[in-house]
């Protein structure tokens, strides 16, 4: 691994020294084990520790198939679906290899007694596979996690829709909680030259579902003077959609839980902001029934902020907790979008408020190749910007996603893989300067 990042941090290095430099056989690698799935059974949620389920190890450089690409990965990130697969909810991911490694030979590479998890990457291309032209060894490359085999008809209008679509390092094994990762070819796109890896690394899956989610037809479609109600809005997902708000000319309404989390939603110039917890809604009158008063008192108060005005749409992702105000407080012939379910998947909600006000519940889930390129194309224009607050190291993920787990973090938390430090990999200076305000805004919370 030494060969490889010497090759990565000299200026003077070719594409030829790249595809010359030999692949070790093992990397260090951040894993869950299969004989650890059932750990935590018994214990609540909360008391789940991914600390004590994440491994670091050395694990075997998988065989390179058609298609596809190994990158030496500078820098990763902790999302949700990370602290998800380490206390082993809905489910252990095992059954995701299991079921991949069934489809063909190549692919039961994945099916492994280990997890390599992690699925946002920063870093560069080792080895190309037969079949990919776009990409060289030596390029330097972000990748977004959705993997498909595109092989049925279902697919080929909108990718999330091929019935073999899958979230790489989540459902797939060889993700970027580590040194090398592996990925399809058309997971790669460029790096945005004024981030250094880590940066670079932190958008990707959030980046990329919050603008299928908020932008694209796919989803909400927002235009111009929508008012966007946004749940969590300085969190890892919240904080691009709270940007892609305000950089499309809707107005959001940036729904936060502590007046920390406002002070960076003000930063990223929203104003209309609600504290949850100051103002101390409760939807939920017991663990059973929801109390409707509790909708009507947030709906006034964000007619409050939006000059006597309800939302256009919503973008949720807690889920139980929450959707059943989102559904109330929707304006006639609005959207609620929703693209998980962080506080439970059971949603409930009065239908009357939906179907007699002509309301529409989508489902959205992380974006094609497409979408994730343009999300990464407004990042590269610096349009948008990351949202990283702290970075660990590689042997520090299960601190990192316990952090998470318990919302410990603001905006993203990113992890440094083979980058020896923060602030690498900038290659134009001049563009970071004219955004370095932005870049550090969670940084200096």
């Amino acid at each position: 691994m030494n060969q490889i990042l010497d090759a990565i941090l000299a200026p003077e290095s070719t594409r030829e020294d790249f595809a010359a430099l030999p692949l070790p056989d093992s990397y260090r690698a951040v894993t869950v084990h299969k004989d650890e799935a059932d750990m935590f059974d018994g214990l609540p949620t909360k008391e789940k520790d991914p600390r004590k389920s994440l491994h670091v190890e050395e694990v075997p450089v998988p065989e390179l198939g058609p298609g596809e690409a190994l990158v030496a990965v500078m820098a990763s990130s902790v999302n949700y679906n990370s602290v998800w697969t380490s206390i082993f909810e809905p489910m252990s991911t095992f059954g995701f290899l299991e079921r991949y490694g069934k489809l063909s030979p190549l692919t039961k590479r994945h099916d492994l007694p280990y997890h390599v998890i992690g699925s946002d990457l920063a870093g560069v291309v080792l080895r190309t596979g037969p079949g990919v032209n776009a990409w060289r060894p030596g390029d330097e490359v972000v990748a977004h996690c959705l993997s498909v085999e595109l092989e049925s008809a279902d697919g080929h209008n909108d990718t999330m829709l091929d019935p073999e679509q899958r979230i790489w390092g989540f459902e797939t094994n060889f993700g970027g909680l580590a040194e090398i990762a592996l990925v399809k070819s058309n997971q790669l796109m460029p790096k945005p030259d004024h981030l250094s890896w880590e940066e670079a690394a932190a958008p990707g899956l959030v980046n990329s579902t919050a603008y299928r989610q908020l932008v694209s037809r796919n989803g909400a479609g927002m235009k111009q003077g929508d008012n966007v109600l946004i749940w969590g809005a300085s969190g890892g997902l919240g904080s691009y959609a709270t940007q892609f708000a305000l950089a499309g000319g809707a107005n959001p309404i940036c729904v936060v839980s502590s007046d920390q989390k406002a002070e960076i939603c003000r930063k990223m110039g929203a104003e209309a902001i609600i504290d949850r917890n100051a103002e101390d809604y409760r939807f939920w009158k017991d663990e059973h029934e929801q109390d409707p008063r509790e909708w009507k008192r947030f709906g006034k108060r964000i007619r409050e902020l939006t000059g006597g005005e309800d939302v256009d749409i919503v973008f949720e992702h807690p889920g139980r907790e929450t959707f059943g105000a989102s559904v109330y407080v929707t304006r006639k012939g609005g959207t609620i979008v929703t693209c998980a379910s962080t506080s439970g998947y059971n949603h409930e909600y009065d239908n009357r408020y939906l179907w007699m006000s002509l309301k529409r519940i989508v489902g959205s889930h992380f974006a094609n190749y497409r979408e994730a390129w343009e999300a990464n194309r407004l990042i590269a224009k610096g349009k948008i910007h990351p949202t990283l607050s702290k970075t660990y190291t590689l042997e520090e993920t299960g601190q990192a996603a316990y952090d998470v787990h318990r919302n410990l973090h603001q905006g993203k938390v990113g992890v440094l893989a083979l980058a020896p430090e923060e602030g690498m990999g900038v290659r134009d200076a001049e563009k970071r300067a004219q955004h370095i305000d932005a870049i550090n805004r969670f940084r200096n919370v």
